[in-house]
């Protein structure tokens, strides 16, 4: 079958919509149509259920620190622009544009799903991610709270476990993440840049940045170890807040950070160019340029050990000022690996002893 180009639009295939990130809703990749829809002045957002028999995803990727994650849900509501996560909406049928941020699948059953995981007698404990693809604490989790059953089940098993998410929603958890402790969870909290203007248009649905240093407060105040995550560094963009940011997070009371240069995989290059362009042109070309520069003269480099660091000059210099801001701000680029040792299944004869 050929590959098609068909318009269902009565209005613009490209604008700003109040409170969302993409600002188009062209068909993903395995479609046969390419079908482009127009895009509305408001946007509802969608969720259906699904009801799953594994929650447990594995990876094999070198350059990652887990092979193993759960995700509560597929689609993110946060609507970061620039999220890498947005081509895994094309697997469902779906764009990775505004449908990525709109229409949203929801695993009620996680909970469930991994509790019958943990209890299998060939089940081995090592630390398991979650809010890898999607946040877990996006909008919808307000209500839904699967992202808390999910932590009840782990905490029940004594089971380590890696949270990552921009949202301040992870506070209402804190009761269950303080009783964990250090050895059991950690906290990877977002703060991409500090100009709360930017950080809008940027992440259109995400609490703003001097939220999110409260929730990494409130959550060392708890005794929970919380990791500063710079993620995306937009080169041109958000690159001359690395040292801002690292400090107002260890004022907060981070323990740790991290960085990653901007990846534009698949759908995701179009739909950030095409923010970029629309909201800030002057810096368009410049940024693209020292994308381009991170990448081999690309948009993105997949390749392993590239993708989270980058090449060339300027992402040798932005590691240098990294590691140089961590240093004097006291804070760790690497945290002792969480405890495997204190798994216990409930019930079970080994939990007596």
């Amino acid at each position: 079958m050929g590959y098609e180009r068909q318009i269902d639009a009565d209005g613009p295939l490209s604008r700003e919509v109040a409170g969302r990130g993409a600002l188009s809703n062209a068909a993903g990749r395995y479609e046969a149509v390419a079908r482009e829809v127009a895009m509305p002045d408001h946007a509802r957002t969608e969720t259906r259920d699904e009801m799953i028999g594994r929650v447990i995803s594995t990876n094999r990727s070198p350059d990652l620190g887990f092979d193993r994650s759960v995700n509560p849900y597929r689609g993110c509501e946060h609507g970061c622009i620039y999220c890498y996560a947005r081509p895994t909406h094309a697997w469902l049928g779906m764009s990775p544009g505004l449908d990525f941020e709109t229409k949203l699948i929801a695993r009620p059953n996680a909970a469930e799903a991994l509790r019958r995981e943990l209890r299998a007698k060939d089940y081995v404990p090592k630390m398991l991610a979650i809010g890898t693809n999607t946040d877990p604490y996006q909008p919808i989790e307000r209500d839904r709270r699967i992202m808390r059953g999910l932590l009840e089940v782990l905490r029940d098993h004594a089971h380590p476990v890696a949270i990552t998410t921009k949202g301040a929603m992870v506070e209402r958890d804190i009761d269950i993440l303080s009783e964990m402790g250090p050895g059991l969870c950690r906290v990877g909290l977002s703060v991409t840049t500090l100009d709360a203007e930017l950080a809008r248009r940027l992440e259109p649905r995400v609490p703003s940045p001097l939220r999110r240093l409260r929730a990494i407060e409130r959550l060392a105040e708890a005794g929970v170890q919380v990791r500063v995550m710079i993620s995306p560094v937009i080169p041109g963009l958000t690159d001359h807040e690395i040292e801002a940011v690292l400090r107002a997070a260890a004022d907060a009371g981070a323990v740790a950070a991290s960085m990653i240069p901007l990846r534009l995989p698949l759908e995701v290059a179009p739909l950030f160019e095409e923010w970029l362009r629309a909201h800030y042109p002057d810096r368009a070309r410049r940024v693209l340029n020292r994308v381009r520069e991170f990448h081999g003269g690309k948009l993105y480099d997949a390749g392993f050990g590239q993708r989270m660091r980058g090449r060339g000059v300027h992402a040798d210099l932005l590691q240098t000022r990294f590691a140089r801001a961590c240093r004097e701000t006291g804070l760790a680029e690497r945290l002792p690996p969480l405890r495997t040792d204190l798994f216990r299944v409930p019930g079970s004869q080994m939990s007596l002893f």
